[in-house]
């Protein structure tokens, strides 16, 4: 298929069959993503005689690295939608030039954000929960993976202008060089080497490093539709890609935010079981990866549908990729909630063979995805506003979800009725947005296309 045939399905190939073509690449893409920490933490908890507290050292340097690659997205689905947009106009200069500015922006936020975080290292580790057992652990494998940021940024954020493009397949396999790259070089660093978690550090930085360069080779090379240039800045479409990346830089960015608040109030009020709640609760946000990131796949994976036939003015083409967009949310939600009650143990065993940790961690697993099912309406609609460019909305929605709603339970339900209540603020959130961003897509979705058939009217005239 050419370049030209790629883009031309985003605007009138069968609508399921370019949603599947680009969800489930993406999807999967991103359920193997989940394999770069998930396989570190299997091996690390799997090490003689101190693997269950390196594991909880480790897990402490979780929201650390989730902040690191949300800049990555801050700036790809920031700019994605926007370059998806500029082809359904079959504005190519446009597209060449949102590009050039968001691989800049990837360039200037690595070099500032390895800077910030060797600065701020031992004290991020401190407030981020580190006790004083956990702590070598943690700033051992932090020290190492601040090193490789540049490629962690890279290969997240360029990514995303593969996929807008309608590369789908190639998006998927950025993501799994690096993960398969991982796995191999994990058990090497690890025990052949004798690297313990410096080891896995190392092997997640150097896997990055093969996915950033294949997705810079790709960008650059004759097989793309819009290559990267080196002409075309502007501070305008700089803020234009910061301000629409907000809203999933938000989602992802507060959830380093939220496991702060976790092994904050977990330590508080867990007393001398701290470091074991901590544990147990990175096995169970490890499980919560494999629906959040695979989801958030499918969301921001189908961007282009919506963001292309937005800028063509196809209304009708928008409403049916977000209408088939949900019903695949909906279906991998509902399966993964059946998994999460009947076989959420197999995965737990992976981590640990701590009879005691494995009961905790599947407990908090039951509870932690108790709303996950509508949890799926919050990531369709709120990406979808972001697909179509309506920054203000998506923002505010991530926003009420993690801060107002969940960021406050998370304080107030173990300060009431015990550490472990506080897993009770993820269903509870996921419910409640789920409610508020269903209601705030429909009241907006009539008039935001309207307005955009009147805008390609007048400008037909």
């Amino acid at each position: 298929m050419s370049k030209q045939q790629d883009e031309a399905r985003l605007g009138n190939g069968n609508i399921w069959s370019v949603v599947l073509s680009l969800a489930i690449p993406t999807m999967l893409a991103q359920f193997v993503n989940v394999l770069y920490s998930i396989v570190d933490r299997i091996y690390i908890g799997n090490m003689p005689g101190i693997g269950d507290t390196a594991l909880a050292g480790v897990g402490i340097c979780g929201p650390i690295v989730t902040l690191i690659a949300s800049f990555g997205s801050l700036v790809g689905l920031g700019g994605a939608p926007l370059m998806a947009i500029k082809l359904g106009e079959q504005d190519r200069k446009g597209a060449k030039q949102i590009l050039a500015n968001g691989f800049l922006l990837l360039a200037i936020l690595s070099v500032l954000l390895t800077a910030a975080v060797f600065l701020l290292k031992n004290d991020l580790l401190l407030w981020f929960g580190a006790s004083q057992t956990l702590y070598p652990y943690a700033n051992e494998y932090l020290t190492w993976y601040a090193a490789g940021t540049l490629f962690s940024i890279l290969s997240t954020g360029l990514n995303s202008f593969i996929i807008c493009q309608g590369f789908g397949k190639i998006g998927m396999l950025t993501v799994m060089i690096g993960a398969v790259a991982n796995i191999v070089l994990d058990p090497v660093f690890i025990f052949l080497f004798g690297l313990g978690v410096k080891g896995a550090a190392i092997a997640t930085v150097l896997a990055q490093m093969l996915s950033a360069i294949f997705a810079v080779k790709f960008l650059f090379g004759r097989h793309t539709i819009i290559r990267i240039t080196w002409k075309g800045y502007s501070f305008r479409l700089l803020r234009r890609i910061l301000l629409l990346g907000l809203s999933p830089f938000l989602i992802l960015a507060t959830d380093s935010v939220m496991i702060l608040a976790l092994n904050g109030v977990l330590q508080k009020y867990g007393g001398a079981d701290g470091d074991n709640l901590i544990a147990a609760a990175t096995i169970m946000l490890s499980f919560m990866q494999i629906i959040t990131l695979p989801m958030g796949g499918i969301t921001s994976g189908t961007q282009p549908v919506l963001s292309y036939n937005y800028g063509a003015g196809n209304s009708a083409r928008v409403r049916k990729g977000e209408a088939c967009i949900l019903i695949l949310c909906l279906i991998f939600t509902t399966v993964m909630f059946l998994i999460a009650r009947f076989a959420s143990v197999y995965f737990v065993k992976i981590f640990t063979r701590d009879e005691t940790l494995i009961a905790m961690s599947v407990k908090y697993i039951h509870i932690y995805t108790l709303a996950i099912i509508p949890l799926a309406l919050q990531y369709t609609f709120v990406d979808g506003l972001t697909a179509l460019g309506i920054a203000p909305a998506a923002i505010s929605l991530s926003l009420f979800r993690k801060i107002a709603v969940m960021l406050t339970l998370t304080f107030l339900l173990p300060h009431c009725y015990g550490a472990e209540a506080v897993f009770y603020a993820e269903p509870i959130a996921d419910a409640v947005s789920a409610v508020s961003s269903t209601t705030v897509f429909f009241l907006l979705i009539g008039k935001i296309l309207k307005k955009r058939e009147h805008q390609l009217g007048k400008r037909a005239d």
